[in-house]
């Protein structure tokens, strides 16, 4: 698929964006470095996440009814270290998303309640590269949200028994999409980035080796985007209606 040229609005130019993902920690893998800038540059960021992330994790003596509350607390804790203070929780199951009506109005809600001028979601298109990033649940919440993008969150006449008035949001922005068109430099916020990951404990088996991990792909996206040596970057897919 081709895609157009970036043409992302000024960070100057707005004051609320909303992150719509599927699991606890989706931000923090694909683009809390980002988020952390944006929110040091003053605009508010607020987070989505559409299931308790039920089915992850690596403790096996644990009672999986905790599983829930322990997701949450964790992407709270992930949230504060890059400045956010806000999280809707949609309480779907881990494993089972689909983009149905059903979500793509519940997200629609949250993006009227929200009223943001920049939507970062996943890619709902499968990266054959790197399957973890195309987790079922992340396909399914990325359609669900593109679909609240354009047209159910903007439409008047969509969801007529809803409190909140419609909101076109006007840009969208995907992490792990197959063809990233915009880059953003991280290395001033990478330590934050870090530190929202290994909020997220129950999920890492080897935090040192994922610190290792972290570092060496985000250098690598860094070197792609043409930024200098020891730099780090995230990459994304930048859509404007």
């Amino acid at each position: 698929m081709t895609v157009p040229e970036a043409n992302p609005r000024p960070d100057s130019e707005l004051e609320r964006i909303l992150v719509v993902v599927a699991h606890p920690d989706d931000i923090d893998f694909g683009g809390a470095g980002t988020v952390a800038l944006w929110t040091k540059a003053g605009i508010e960021v607020q987070y989505c996440i559409v299931t308790d992330g039920q089915a992850g994790g690596f403790e096996p003596d644990r009672d999986r009814a905790e599983i829930p509350a322990v997701r949450r607390a964790e992407q709270t804790a992930a949230a504060q270290h890059v400045g956010v203070h806000e999280l809707h929780f949609l309480g779907y199951q881990d494993g089972a998303v689909q983009a149905t009506p059903q979500l793509v109005r519940d997200i629609s809600q949250v993006v009227r309640r929200v009223r943001p001028q920049r939507l970062l979601t996943q890619s709902p298109e499968r990266s054959w590269n790197r399957m973890q990033v195309s987790h079922p649940d992340h396909l399914a919440a990325a359609e669900a949200t593109v679909q609240a993008f354009y047209p159910a969150a903007g439409n008047p006449y969509a969801y007529p028994d809803m409190d909140e008035e419609a909101w076109e949001v006007g840009e969208l922005w995907m992490m792990d999409h197959p063809t990233a068109n915009h880059y953003v430099d991280i290395t001033d916020t990478f330590d934050q980035k870090l530190a929202a990951l290994m909020s997220h404990t129950s999920q890492h088996r080897d935090p040192e080796g994922l610190r290792t991990g972290i570092r060496t792909n985000f250098a690598h996206v860094a070197t792609t985007a043409g930024f200098p040596p020891n730099h780090y970057a995230e990459a994304f897919t930048v859509i404007r209606l």
